[in-house]
C-alpha cells in the first residue's frame, strides 16, 4: 500500500487536533485499532502514535488490532508461547536423585557419580556450638561467713564505689561499716557505709566477677537503716578503703 500524501484544496481537519488543514500542507491516513481511517497533519504524527494508531501506508496487510477470540490477551499468548507440561504428583516423583547415594547393607549400590559402601561410613555431622547462656566471668564462693565477707571487701575496694566512698569520707569524717552476708543470696554480702547525714548499702555478688559491686538503696538518716543491718563490724582506713575489724567513729 503506497502513502497517500495530497495537497489539500479543500475543508479539511485533522482528526488529532481539529485544526483546519492549509491549503499546499500535507496530510496522512492512519489506521486506529478496529479499522477506523483518520486524516492527521504532520504536526500531529507522534500524538496519534501515541493513540495506537497505525500510518495506513506502513500498514500493509496487517490489521490495526488482532482479533480478540484469536489473541485471548497476555495471558493467551504467554499459554501459546509456552507448551502445557504434564501435572505430576508427589507420588511420580522418583525415592531418589541421580546423584544421591543408596546405602546397602551387603553390597554398594551406586545410583550416582559417588558410591558409599559399608567399608566408607559417612563422616559424622559437625554439631553447632552453643554460646553460654550467661556471658558473665562466674568465679567460686566461699563457704564460711567470715571468707565471703573479707573476699567482698577485697571486690568492693577494687570497685568505683570505692572512691565515692573515699570523697564522702575526707568530708564527713569516720562512717560506720557493716559487712554481712546476704540473706537472700547465699553468693552476695550486703555492705552498709553510714555517717549521721548520710548512708550508703551495697550488695557484692562474689559469684560475679566482671561487675560485682551493685548500689542498692540510700539515705540521710540513720532512722532509716533496719536494725539488723546495724552490726558494726568493719571501718574505713585513711585511705577510704572498707577493712575488716570493729571500729566505731570516735573510739
Amino acid at each position: 500500500m503506497k502513502k497517500e500524501l495530497r495537497p489539500v484544496h479543500d475543508v479539511v481537519n485533522c482528526d488529532v487536533c481539529g485544526r483546519t488543514i492549509l491549503k499546499g500542507e500535507q496530510v496522512e491516513w492512519y489506521l486506529a485499532p478496529g479499522g477506523h481511517r483518520h486524516q492527521v497533519c504532520d504536526l500531529c504524527a507522534v500524538r496519534a502514535r501515541h493513540h495506537g494508531w497505525i500510518r495506513e501506508s506502513a500498514a500493509g496487510d496487517m490489521p490495526a488490532r488482532p482479533p480478540r477470540n484469536e489473541s485471548g490477551g497476555m495471558f493467551g499468548r504467554l499459554r501459546r508461547r509456552r507448551p502445557a507440561e504434564p501435572m505430576r504428583s508427589e507420588r511420580d516423583e522418583p525415592a531418589y536423585s541421580e546423584q544421591e547415594t543408596t546405602y546397602g547393607s551387603g553390597e554398594g549400590t551406586d545410583t550416582g557419580e559417588h558410591a558409599v559402601t559399608d567399608d566408607a561410613p559417612p563422616p559424622p555431622r559437625e554439631r553447632p556450638r552453643s554460646r553460654p547462656k550467661d556471658p558473665r566471668h562466674v568465679r567460686a564462693v566461699p563457704t564460711t561467713a567470715e571468707a565471703k565477707v573479707d573476699r567482698a571487701l577485697e571486690l568492693f575496694n577494687r570497685s568505683g564505689h570505692q572512691r565515692t566512698i573515699a570523697g564522702l569520707a575526707r568530708t564527713l569524717g569516720p562512717a560506720w561499716v557493716s559487712a554481712q552476708p546476704d540473706t537472700a543470696q547465699s553468693s552476695a554480702v550486703s555492705l552498709l557505709v553510714a555517717w549521721e547525714l548520710s548512708w550508703y548499702r551495697y550488695r557484692v555478688d562474689l559469684g560475679d566477677e566482671a561487675d560485682p559491686v551493685e548500689m542498692l538503696d540510700k539515705g540521710e538518716e540513720m532512722d532509716q537503716i533496719d536494725e539488723s543491718l546495724r552490726d558494726w563490724n568493719a571501718a574505713l582506713d585513711d585511705q577510704g578503703r572498707v577493712v575488716a575489724g570493729q571500729a566505731l567513729p570516735g573510739e
